[in-house]
């Protein structure tokens, strides 16, 4: 990823507890990059921009779809494929709010399972003035100002919370490379049906589905780090039945296959936004 360049901001404190970080990415390149993106259950506004003014990205697949003529602007939902970004043969820029799992929620009061893979354009939710001002705007603190004004705005708009899911969300962070839906149904008082309705409106899939992601890029960033020589050892730090669960999950999620999958680790880029190769 070494043609791209991250840069990673924190949201202000009126915005933290729905806002992930913002990500403001750059290319100066002239080739067209095929970039691997891994789920992490965070969904998120995307304002992307090549040097000639139009979209930057050509087409976005998962492993059933690919959906083409991808806007400038657009909200996507919290994902739980990999996917793959095939960007266009130019320089572009792009600014990334990353929300919180439960911030379609939280933000916007929608139910997050009637989202999830695709993405909303700015009309769709509200933000035609958005786009019309990140589009006039000459530097990327100009548009997360507007950003930030905009969604100050919905969450004051929907005043919604669920906090016995928000919480579930930061217990489940907490204790990744242990943690059950068994165990958060005790720790919560809260029948197992219950838990798998209100977590799947707010958050948008079950529990079940979110821990997976969760461990698997936990997984990936004790790759990364380089501090263990073999994939059992990570699959036994995160309390894996066997190796080979492991592996599906890491294929399931991150496209790489068992033999080059240390190999392919170490090129991976990854932030509190996620993980992603070309």
């Amino acid at each position: 990823m070494s043609t791209f360049n991250f840069t990673v901001l924190p949201p202000p404190e009126s915005l933290k507890r729905d806002i992930e970080c913002f990500r403001i990415t750059t290319y100066q390149g002239y080739e067209s990059l095929d970039v691997k993106v891994c789920p992490k259950g965070f969904p998120g506004i995307v304002y992307q921009i090549a040097v000639d003014g139009l979209s930057a990205i050509d087409s976005i697949s998962v492993r059933t779809a690919q959906i083409s003529n991808i806007p400038s602007f657009f909200l996507h939902g919290q994902g739980s494929e990999p996917s793959i970004m095939r960007f266009k043969n130019k320089p572009f820029s792009s600014i990334q709010v990353v929300l919180k799992p439960h911030a379609l929620y939280s933000l916007f009061g929608w139910e997050a399972n009637s989202l999830h893979q695709g993405f909303l354009l700015s009309g769709q939710f509200g933000a035609i003035e958005l786009e019309n001002q990140l589009k006039s705007a000459s530097t990327d603190e100009e548009r997360t100002s507007y950003l930030c004004t905009f969604l100050k705005k919905k969450m004051e708009e929907a005043n919604k919370r669920d906090e016995l899911i928000e919480q579930t969300l930061e217990f489940i962070r907490e204790r990744v490379s242990s943690i059950s839906v068994k165990d958060i149904v005790a720790a919560f008082h809260i029948s197992e049906r219950q838990l798998q309705k209100r977590f799947s409106r707010v958050v948008g899939m079950s529990p079940q589905l979110y821990i997976r992601i969760v461990r698997i890029n936990e997984a990936l960033q004790m790759m990364k780090s380089g501090g263990f020589e073999r994939l059992v050892d990570i699959a036994c730090a995160l309390n894996y039945f066997d190796q080979s669960h492991f592996i599906r999950d890491i294929k399931a999620f991150s496209w790489v296959s068992p033999k080059s999958i240390m190999m392919k680790v170490s090129e991976f880029h990854s932030d509190e936004a996620g993980a992603s190769y070309l």
